[in-house]
């Protein structure tokens, strides 16, 4: 049982709840339980979508320091791994995933947001890259997600500086998709993810997939993954719902089982 990451299920959706107090430093304990937590909410079928949250003081502050000052080169090439792979869990969740950002997202609480599809934070939130004040630099895939999000000159901005970013800045260079009080954070992650429940599960997972990979690789690459997954839509119980009510009701009325 996870001790650290809690995995709470209501109306559909997901909540992944980062609890340890009080910054919620990622330990390697905790890193290894977002893993499981993660691919527990991939494949439940009662979870549609899924809210990454820290609490209402707090996202996540950030890795253990004092776990890796420890640490040596032959233990990081060990370690290293594991910075990547809950990270990688988070993002390889087939579903729409929010993160609901209170407080302090930094370091690898902010490489926790990043992993997710969009981000919403309070308006007194603070996020940044601060590895470079530690003399390294992101390693759970702040320097490929960051840039990829808000552009190379801005992360490196963010990185080679490590200073923070408030809410404000954030929502402006798109670093975070909305912003709203600090006591609405959670609720306001819940109702954009309750708009999946019921939804055509599976064209979800191919849009996300489609999209995902498809910032990986060239155009074309891209355009061949995506005409992939929508013709693979056709096999799906869903498409032929979703087809028949358009055609029979008009848009927007089709009732999708998920398969």
């Amino acid at each position: 049982m996870a001790e650290l990451v809690h995995l709470e299920v209501a109306d559909g959706v997901g909540t992944i709840r980062l609890d340890r107090p009080p910054m919620n430093a990622l330990d390697a304990q905790l890193q290894t339980e977002l893993i499981e937590v993660s691919r527990e909410a991939d494949a439940r079928e009662d979870v549609a979508a899924v809210v990454v949250f820290g609490g209402e003081k707090v996202f996540a502050a950030g890795a253990d320091v004092k776990q890796m000052a420890a640490m040596g080169y032959a233990e990081m090439v060990h370690h290293a791994h594991l910075l990547q792979d809950f990270t990688r869990a988070i993002a390889a969740i087939g579903k729409p995933t929010v993160s609901a950002v209170t407080g302090f997202a930094l370091g690898g609480g902010l490489e926790v947001a990043l992993a997710t599809d969009i981000r919403i934070c309070a308006e007194d939130a603070k996020l940044g890259q601060p590895e470079i004040l530690l003399g390294i630099i992101p390693g759970a895939g702040g320097t490929q997600r960051l840039a990829r999000l808000v552009g190379p000159a801005r992360a490196k901005d963010l990185i080679y500086t490590g200073r923070f970013v408030k809410a404000e800045e954030a929502l402006a260079i798109g670093l975070v998709d909305q912003v709203v009080a600090a006591d609405d954070v959670h609720e306001a992650a819940v109702t954009w993810a309750a708009q999946f429940v019921a939804g055509p599960a599976l064209a979800l997972r191919a849009a996300k997939n489609a999209i995902d990979r498809g910032l990986e690789v060239d155009l074309q690459t891209g355009l061949e993954i995506e005409r992939s997954e929508f013709a693979g839509l056709f096999a799906t119980e869903d498409r032929v719902a979703g087809m028949t009510s358009f055609v029979e009701n008009g848009p927007g009325k089709a009732t999708f089982e998920g398969r």
